[in-house]
């Protein structure tokens, strides 16, 4: 009987740790194996100290919407880039731009984190498709509002095509974790049909990054867990601390229960 045990541990162990084992880095969704959201990043014009372009966003999953509080994208800059205004977008946070005289920057942070724009904003402040307070429907579902845009005029940064740095490190919630955005591509300029239908222009610079969504890196612990072979012996596979998603400062250290939460609701 204790052979046999040992086997039916051995063996749960092994399967448990296969599935753990899918635990990727890289973002995956297998209920949604293509989809995307993919940010296009469009360099309309160049100025003297920098460029002009519109940022966006396209939700090309099957289902997953970006719901409220909506999204929030960051990125590092390349080189020494500030944020001089912003249109249907703002920075969460200004930084440090005591350097500049007369003219502030709407952002000097090396690492800006840019939200959409509420609805409501005064027009002068609007571009196409801003303004919903982030949420973003599914391509899937309802593509006419499956697109976000702000515009963004970026100074001390290149002037020509041949002198512009991209952006890394791109990070995107929408609105919590589970999205890793893969690096910013250069790809070709993008073209504009004119609402007549009569003239095309093109951007001066196109980069696209793609984001992609995983549910085990949205929910790096399953919502529960139960070891089986703790029938045998609770040490073999215990439960990762905390696995019941209890997010309490009162909750116990390996437990599950909120024990502080318990007691108030008895007395």
């Amino acid at each position: 009987m204790g052979l046999f045990r040992f086997f039916a541990s051995t063996i749960l162990v092994l399967f448990l740790l296969s599935s753990f084992s899918f635990h990727s880095t890289d973002a995956f969704d297998p209920l949604d194996p293509n989809g995307n959201i993919t940010i296009k990043w469009d360099v309309i014009s160049w100025a003297p100290d920098g460029y002009v372009a519109v940022v966006t966003m396209y939700n090309f999953q099957q289902y997953r919407h970006i719901q409220a509080p909506g999204w929030s994208l960051g990125w590092t800059w390349a080189k020494k880039e500030v944020i001089w205004t912003m249109m249907g977008g703002q920075t969460t946070e200004q930084g440090d731009c005591s350097k500049y005289k007369g003219n502030i920057p709407h952002c000097c942070k090396k690492d800006p984190t840019v939200v959409d724009m509420l609805p409501g904003t005064p027009y002068n402040q609007q571009i196409a498709n801003c303004c919903k307070g982030g949420v973003i429907n599914s391509w899937g579902q309802d593509p006419a509002n499956a697109v976000s845009s702000f515009q963004i005029s970026v100074g001390a940064a290149g002037t020509t095509n041949k002198t512009v740095r991209v952006p890394k490190n791109f990070t995107l919630k929408a609105p919590g974790p589970g999205y890793t955005c893969g690096p910013a591509k250069i790809v070709k300029p993008t073209k504009f049909v004119s609402a007549d239908g009569r003239r095309v222009t093109q951007a001066m610079m196109t980069w696209n990054v793609t984001c992609t969504y995983s549910q085990f890196l949205a929910q790096k612990t399953p919502t529960c867990c139960v070891s089986l072979s703790s029938f045998y012996n609770d040490t073999i596979v215990p439960c990762p601390t905390c696995t019941c998603g209890c997010q309490s400062n009162g909750t116990q250290r390996g437990s599950c229960v909120d024990f502080i939460a318990v007691q108030k609701r008895h007395t």
